[in-house]
């Protein structure tokens, strides 16, 4: 067997076997995104920024579907069947392109309207409502205080009618008694502000999210020139594939 078809035809078995893994891989990133972004959907106005994560578990769906047919394929030198892998691949990759694209479109736009979204609900904060219940979570699941830093709460309505004191969610230790939410203890208190760690959050988990489609997508490039390969060198030489259903 010639080397180039024999390196093809591996490259395309392995692309078949690791579609299961890989789009177990995926549907996993795409639930992980959605549920970071839903802890905190009450920071982030723009809905359109799970865009790429739901390409994603759409893209992983079809590596479900569609590895077995590869697999086949590959083993029965199906012209059919290759052709057919070939543009579900092309396919698959023009999806994680376009999610790709999505993030990094999606990664400006975070920064810019979290301050925004974030002044808004902080100011609505009022002891008793859900936008007190996503501040009191973002507040100590992040281990800060107030949109820019603690004092930031000096401008919200909370603070003056509360005898100038922060939520309890921005003490250390919500358990001490000693920390009544006074500015005057900032040994007792999170200092540090809510937005730039919630950015870092979400930047976090998009950017992971970017190098798993980026590799994914690398290997699809590589999936696709197999099949040229294969399909060029052995037309040349034999008189034809054997019938995927033969």
């Amino acid at each position: 067997m010639d080397c180039g078809i024999f390196t093809s035809k591996t490259v395309l078995l392995f692309l078949s076997l690791i579609f299961w893994a890989a789009g177990a891989a995926l549907a996993y990133v795409g639930v992980y995104v959605i549920r970071s972004y839903n802890n905190f959907e009450n920071f982030i106005q723009d809905k359109y920024t799970l865009i790429p994560a739901a390409i994603i578990i759409g893209v992983s769906v079809v590596m479900f579907i569609f590895g077995l047919v590869g697999c086949c394929a590959t083993i029965r030198e199906s012209k059919v069947g290759l052709t057919f892998f070939f543009l579900i691949i092309m396919v698959i990759f023009a999806a994680e392109v376009a999610a790709l694209v999505f993030s990094l479109i999606y990664q400006g736009k975070i920064s810019r309207d979290l301050e925004r979204s974030m002044n808004d609900v902080f100011s609505k904060y009022d002891g008793k409502d859900a936008e007190t219940k996503a501040v009191d979570y973002l507040q100590t699941q992040l281990k800060c205080c107030g949109v820019k830093n603690y004092t930031s709460w000096s401008n919200t309505t909370w603070f003056t009618s509360h005898n100038n004191t922060v939520p309890l969610s921005c003490c250390k230790n919500t358990t001490n008694a000693q920390c009544t939410g006074r500015l005057d203890q900032p040994d007792l208190l999170n200092v540090e502000g809510c937005e730039t760690k919630l950015d870092g959050l979400l930047q976090g988990v998009l950017g992971y999210a970017m190098l798993v489609i980026l590799g994914f997508a690398i290997i699809k490039f590589f999936g696709m020139l197999s099949v040229c390969v294969i399909t060029c060198k052995t037309g040349s030489r034999r008189s034809g594939y054997q019938p995927l259903y033969a």
